[in-house]
């Protein structure tokens, strides 16, 4: 954590958002920062408002689609709330859970979709390959490079979808469900490259998953947030072995699972620790 001075880091202080002609907030009291080159998981039953946050924090909500927020959302050293769309996509890059909704339905082929952003930015034409070809290469998907967009499998449009946001080299990343589609071989892809992306850029993640074996491996934090406000938070490896996370809608990874089945059957767990 930094201090109140400092100006680096996506942070949300006492944030409270409600949609437009909606009955209640459905973000209520949220604090929360992420630094440069931070992994923060967030888990939560469905309707627990976690796309919402999302939205909030990436400046979407209230910022392109209306609504209340209370509190503010600052992306470094800018308040999200007086920021425009063009700043803000330059610094937080958001990826939706269905990614027909990113896509530009305009580019020929892979390589030009995973281009479309970078090229908008009107970076050098050798600067836009290098992104392309190595946003591509982190995901596994150079095989696609040719192929149309329009007709990849759900699974290998979101994995396009992750490429192309992973090539603007936003500051920040915010992931809504990126493996929803994803088969175990996708998500582990996904999962070695937010490591890389925010190993090499130094770019501060916040990724709401529901797979919380994949969350184990990738944050070093994670937050539940139940009914709009953050039940739990702390370190990944204590919130995801906590007794109440299953209270809250949230199944523990499966070396948990594992252990608590064994213990329960009697049977002694060796203590690995060293």
């Amino acid at each position: 954590m930094t201090g109140d001075g400092a100006k680096t880091g996506l942070r949300l202080s006492g944030v409270r958002y409600g949609y437009a002609g909606g009955q209640g907030p459905v973000l209520d009291g949220i604090d929360l920062e992420i630094q440069p080159g931070q992994v923060v998981g967030v888990v939560g039953a469905n309707e627990s408002g976690k796309s919402t946050l999302c939205l909030v924090a990436a400046g979407i909500a209230p910022g392109t689609i209306g609504g209340r927020l209370e509190g503010t959302v600052r992306i470094d050293d800018i308040n999200s709330s007086h920021a425009k769309p063009y700043e803000l996509s330059q610094r937080c890059g958001i990826l939706f859970q269905n990614p027909t909704t990113q896509l530009s339905g305009i580019a020929p082929n892979v390589w030009e979709e995973v281009a479309f952003g970078p090229r908008n930015l009107s970076l050098p034409l050798g600067e836009v390959i290098e992104r392309v070809e190595e946003a591509l290469d982190a995901l596994g998907i150079g095989a696609l490079r040719e192929r149309d967009p329009q007709r990849l499998s759900g699974g290998q449009s979101q994995l396009v979808a992750l490429a192309a946001v992973i090539a603007l080299r936003p500051r920040y990343l915010v992931l809504d469900e990126p493996t929803s589609q994803l088969d175990p071989e996708g998500t582990r892809l996904v999962g070695d490259a937010l490591v890389r992306t925010a190993q090499r850029t130094g770019s501060g993640i916040l990724v709401v998953e529901h797979k919380t074996d994949l969350l184990a491996r990738l944050t070093t934090e994670v937050l539940v947030l139940d009914h709009g406000r953050i039940a739990l938070r702390g370190p990944s490896h204590d919130v995801l072995a906590d007794e109440s996370l299953e209270r809250h809608g949230v199944s523990p990874p499966s070396d948990v699972r594992l252990r608590r089945a064994l213990t329960a059957a009697g049977v002694p767990i060796p203590d690995l620790a060293v």
